[in-house]
């Protein structure tokens, strides 16, 4: 039996979370790359939103939340074959379509997030090629693993809203994307900056907004585990944010606001898997970890491995989600928690988390590096020099962002 309830705010938890790729993420990239490169980061978005959508429903959703084996979900509801109208999800009041189209914005979001490492040098059918094949091969297997009944949920893995199944898989993969793709040319010394902080910064503001929908939608019903997971998520994004301020106006003398956001988002990413375990203590901590963690991510894979991440995506959601997974283990004990899933307690826990977290970082990497190594022969991975000076916007979709 459904709830309306319950309905009511999952409806409006999966506007938050498609609000969040579109426009909050899209404007969040737009933002950081150079003027000549802005739609092309916008298209990129946009396609995958619709790329994703389709696939989900197509064998998606089918693979990921179908009883199958450990490993993989079923194919029983291939094209959402046997959906009822008013039939409720299986342990929620929730109609199955409103829990369909709810996990799809994740669907939709995750592979978006690995915009950031390749901006501004990537041919653009080899973006959508890629989404779609990393989709089925890497997003679909890990959500089944975690949330669907698979091997890591029958460990007790804890990640309420996505720390493994979409900042850990998105993460490491634009990692391996980065380093196969190289650098931008002139990277790191000649890179210019962000063009319009001010786009980042309103971009970052939707995120933040739309998190809500992502992490206390989680709870699928509209209730006390809900209204806790929103308010660490505010929280930890509040003080996430002011640890990245804090850490620059030491380092440079002047906070800068892409700093800021980007805290912004460090925290969020970082209370992500742990928002619906931990209370208000719990989201502060996050928010503080999330800040200092991330901030030095970004220093090591920038200015020390020198592998052009370019928009911090591993740094800043693969670390985020990572630390948050990891810490859950402790901070779910604080006042406002929940506990943990092992019956030995946090240490048990740890170890469970390690597991979750190294396995998909390995999956991500493997499934990651044979997509992008099979496009690279055939379709082609990269745009010439010419092009990339040029700019995508007008080699790769005749038009720019700006007209005089």
């Amino acid at each position: 039996m459904t709830n309306s309830g319950d309905t009511a705010w999952i409806l409006t938890s999966t506007a938050l979370v498609l609000l969040m790729t579109l426009p909050g993420l899209a404007l969040f990239y737009a933002g950081l790359v150079q003027a000549k490169n802005v739609l092309s980061v916008l298209m990129h978005c946009i396609t995958i939103a619709a790329l994703a959508s389709v696939v989900w429903v197509i064998c998606g959703y089918s693979l990921a939340f179908e009883a199958g084996n450990a490993v993989i979900g079923g194919l029983d509801r291939v094209l959402l074959a046997g959906l009822e109208r008013g039939a409720a999800f299986d342990g929620t009041g929730l109609p199955e379509s409103v829990f369909i189209m709810f996990q799809m914005t994740f669907a939709i979001i995750t592979p978006a997030l690995i915009v950031g490492a390749f901006v501004e040098r990537i041919r653009f059918g080899a973006v959508m090629v890629f989404s779609v094949a990393w989709l089925l091969v890497v997003y679909v297997p890990v959500t089944h693993w975690v949330w669907g009944g698979g091997w890591l949920a029958g460990l007790g893995v804890m990640d309420y809203a996505g720390g493994i199944v979409v900042h850990v898989t998105a993460g490491v993969s634009a990692l391996v994307i980065a380093a196969m793709l190289g650098a931008r040319d002139g990277f790191p010394r000649s890179i210019r900056p962000p063009h319009a902080p001010w786009m980042v910064m309103v971009g970052a503001c939707l995120l933040w907004v739309g998190w809500f929908g992502f992490n206390a939608g989680s709870a699928l019903g509209a209730g006390g585990d809900a209204g806790m997971a929103m308010l660490v998520t505010h929280l930890s994004a509040a003080v996430g944010s002011l640890t990245w301020l804090v850490i620059e106006r030491w380092r440079f003398g002047k906070p800068s606001v892409v700093g800021f956001v980007t805290g912004t988002i460090a925290g969020l990413a970082t209370v992500t898997p742990a928002s619906g375990f931990v209370g208000p203590l719990g989201g502060i901590l996050l928010g503080l970890a999330g800040g200092i963690v991330c901030y030095l991510a970004v220093d090591l894979v920038k200015h020390r491995l020198k592998i052009d991440d370019s928009l911090d995506v591993l740094a800043v959601h693969g670390v985020g989600g990572a630390t948050g997974t990891l810490l859950v283990a402790f901070l779910a004990f604080l006042p406002g928690g929940t506990g943990v899933n092992a019956e030995g307690g946090a240490m048990s826990q740890l170890v469970v988390q390690l597991a979750g977290v190294g396995a998909v970082t390995v999956w991500s990497a493997l499934a990651t590096f044979v997509i992008v190594k099979v496009i690279a022969m055939t379709i082609g991975l990269r745009v010439s020099k010419e092009q990339e000076i040029e700019g995508l916007d007008f080699t790769a979709h005749g038009e720019t962002a700006y007209n005089p």
